[in-house]
């Protein structure tokens, strides 16, 4: 269900820089573009869920992981006299009445997977460096790893909803067909020393494939289909196991 990739030649700046954020605490979710300039400074404040506030340890002789979740089902659309982001349960006659599969529309599967790691022992001891979405449209934001995220799925529905409306632009799998079947934990324990950063490309989609010509490997983690979010535990709990983290 995975492929990884490591960003060569990047090392770690010093840890106190991920302290510089502590006062834009409210700034949950800023976007980036594909150039990895941020624009919409004035994202959503508020947001309803458990704050998790930037790790105090230092880790840095160890690479931190980046997680990017491919072709999100995040598409609004004007439902009625009023704008919607599209899912299967809600929108089930809309889509079909428009030709569309509902099956296709569940933004569901990446909150959940949001959830998997921002909630992740991995995440609070500092060892997420950031997490990126990037829609079946193209449009592609960055989720702060200390980020407020809503934990009931209409509210992270409202937060989708607002940030396409008024900051998204558009940018310029991790896959159970994967025909390299690895153990998690042995390919963690293998892969990435020092403070070389990795990168885990996850589908966010119910179905389909990723194509990713910049992956160093392709693989699958499970002989079975899972779900985005229980792939991202297994991964999360294999470096926890190797970094020991309790």
């Amino acid at each position: 269900m995975v492929r990884a990739y490591e960003v060569k030649g990047k090392k770690r700046k010093n840890r106190e820089e991920r302290h510089e954020g502590e006062q834009d605490a409210k700034r949950a979710i800023t976007e980036k573009t594909s150039d990895g300039e941020e624009e919409g400074k004035e994202a959503v404040n508020e947001l309803e869920g458990i704050p998790v506030a930037p790790s105090e340890q230092n880790n840095t002789n160890k690479g931190r992981l980046i997680f990017i979740l491919e072709k999100a089902s995040l598409e609004v659309a004007k439902v009625g006299k009023s704008y919607q982001l599209l899912n299967s349960d809600d929108h089930a006659y809309f889509l079909k009445k428009n030709n569309r599969n509902p099956s296709d529309y569940r933004p569901d599967i990446v909150h959940q997977a949001l959830l998997m790691i921002l909630d992740s022992q991995l995440n609070k001891s500092g060892m997420v460096q950031a997490v990126y979405v990037k829609t079946e449209k193209g449009v592609l934001f960055e989720v702060k790893p200390h980020a407020r995220l809503p934990r009931t799925f209409k509210h992270f529905c409202g937060l989708m909803l607002q940030l396409l409306q008024k900051l998204s632009i558009t940018a310029a799998g991790l896959s159970f067909s994967s025909e390299k079947l690895v153990n998690i934990n042995n390919y963690v324990g293998s892969a990435g020393t020092g403070d070389v950063d990795l990168v885990f490309v996850v589908g966010a989609m119910a179905h389909g494939k990723i194509d990713r010509e910049d992956a160093d490997d392709f693989i699958s983690i499970s002989g079975y289909p899972l779900s985005a979010a229980y792939c991202i535990g297994k991964i999360t709990n294999a470096f926890e196991t190797k970094y020991n983290i309790l």
